[in-house]
């Protein structure tokens, strides 16, 4: 089997024993979950807390609502999900910019480094759904001369605060990576530290930056989702799943269709960054793990 076509396998089979599990927990476990003293550990087996896939399946190609005009719905969670990845696009681009900046100023100066890692890695513990409705305040207040600030923005600054974190210690990681005596070789050619960075750390640092872009396109589009639930962004899937939510009680399979839209969203941003990797396949020896 070709190297290559390994991971897809894999991906297919872990869907695949997922559906599974799934189907079988439906068919053997209780109707009423499984619960451990007032503590319910595995969710109820109805076909309205849990329906079969085939009725999620089935419910993709039946109307939104029953008007004569309603769209198909997967149609229309596919236009939610292209709206959600223009703007995770918008955002992992900012979070990839920001990220290597912040990595290359860290690997130039270590004082830099001492002072601005420790602040990277606190930014990440502020909850999110906490300071996207800050971040929407605080934008809405945005005016230089015509320019608007749109709450799409917005959403696009939340993900790029998620994205910009694994790119800069992945590459930070990266570029400090080349073998002590291959930096010491450039220096014995007098070689500057431009040079050094386009000739010897770039390079070096593609393996450990290629999982870190992959994790950060991920990022992106969670923090795209969970930006447009919190400050009511109309348009992306994350309102759908707010929106579909709300009719489970009558049409069980309705609100699966958001959740395998954002999925969808998830595969499509990592599956590019495979794509940029496939042009870097010459630096990718010695590639480490996301």
């Amino acid at each position: 089997m070709p190297r290559f076509a390994r991971p897809a396998l894999f991906g297919v089979l872990g869907v695949v024993g997922l559906a599974l599990v799934w189907e079988l927990y439906k068919f053997f476990g209780p109707g009423n979950g499984v619960v451990i003293g007032d503590l319910t550990v595995l969710p109820r087996t109805s076909d309205l807390a849990m329906p079969h896939l085939a009725t999620m399946v089935a419910r993709l190609f039946e109307p939104v609502t029953g008007a004569a005009t309603a769209l198909p719905l997967w149609l229309a969670v596919l236009g939610a999900c292209a709206f959600t990845l223009g703007i995770a696009a918008v955002g992992w681009i900012v979070g990839v910019t920001v990220g290597l900046a912040l990595a290359l100023l860290m690997q130039r100066f270590r004082l830099a480094e001492s002072a601005i890692l420790p602040w990277i890695v606190l930014s990440q513990t502020v909850p999110l759904i906490a300071i996207a409705p800050l971040v929407r305040r605080w934008g809405a207040q945005v005016e230089i001369g015509a320019f608007a600030w749109e709450n799409w923005m917005s959403v696009a600054l939340i993900a790029s605060y998620l994205a910009f974190f694994p790119v800069s210690v992945g590459a930070l990681r990266g570029l400090g990576s080349p073998d002590a005596h291959h930096v010491d070789l450039m220096h014995c050619y007098a070689v500057g530290w431009w040079k050094t960075l386009w000739r010897l750390r770039l390079p070096a640092s593609v393996g450990y930056l290629l999982p870190a872009l992959r994790l950060a396109a991920v990022s992106a589009v969670i923090g795209s989702v969970v930006a447009e639930v919190s400050i009511g962004l109309r348009g992306g899937i994350g309102r759908l799943i707010v929106e579909y939510a709300g009719a489970a009680g009558g049409d069980p399979g309705k609100p699966w269709a958001p959740i395998f839209g954002s999925v969808l969203v998830g595969l499509v941003a990592a599956g590019f960054v495979g794509l940029i990797g496939l042009f870097l396949r010459r630096f990718r020896r010695d590639e480490v793990s996301a």
